[in-house]
């Protein structure tokens, strides 16, 4: 269970405008539910990670509250995991105390950053990409990094330091110029 405590606000958080709504639905080809905010934009100004209540509005628990829609890097991520890279992690936590303390630490950020919003019995307790014993979804854990910053997820950290332009303060944009105009 999460502790009480106040976090500070996510540094890089705006308001979700309606063009937001519009170009998360090309990014996703669908609408994108339960929205709260863009919690990163990418250097374009394109939402990159969105934050999302926990309970979407059919009453659907919904988990993921941090979710990476950048479309590019939703690709590298998905090019990462294809090596298997997340098994390895998962072992790298057993025989790595501080990193499991701090992937443990994570988790909890997580949730006590979802309860921020609101609460949804189901998913008590539950984070997101396999926090705290495993590694199974590193779009999970970027999106956490990346809404925080730097130092919360030391894994999607890691992660996000080996993919050329999302590593630094600014995501690099890479979004399809013939979009220009769902700036």
């Amino acid at each position: 269970m999460t502790t009480d405590r106040t976090l500070p606000p996510l540094p890089f958080e705006t308001p979700a405008t309606q063009a937001d709504l519009d170009v998360m639905r090309a990014q996703l080809g669908r609408d994108m539910r339960g929205v709260i905010s863009v919690a990163r934009r990418c250097g374009c100004g394109r939402p990159a990670v969105v934050r999302t209540a926990p309970r979407l509005e059919d009453g659907t628990p919904f988990p993921t509250s941090l979710y990476l829609t950048l479309p590019w890097l939703v690709l590298e991520i998905s090019r990462v995991e294809a090596t298997g890279v997340m098994a390895e992690l998962t072992e790298r936590l057993g025989r790595d105390d501080a990193l499991a303390a701090a992937h443990a630490a994570a988790h909890e950020r997580y949730i006590a950053r979802r309860e921020e919003l609101g609460t949804a019995d189901e998913i008590a307790g539950v984070s997101a990409g396999g926090m705290p014993t495993r590694v199974k979804c590193l779009h999970a854990l970027a999106g956490q990094a990346l809404a925080e910053g730097p130092g919360i997820n030391p894994i999607a950290d890691d992660v996000l330091t080996g993919i050329d332009g999302a590593g630094g303060v600014t995501l690099v944009c890479r979004c399809d110029p013939a979009s220009e105009e769902d700036r």
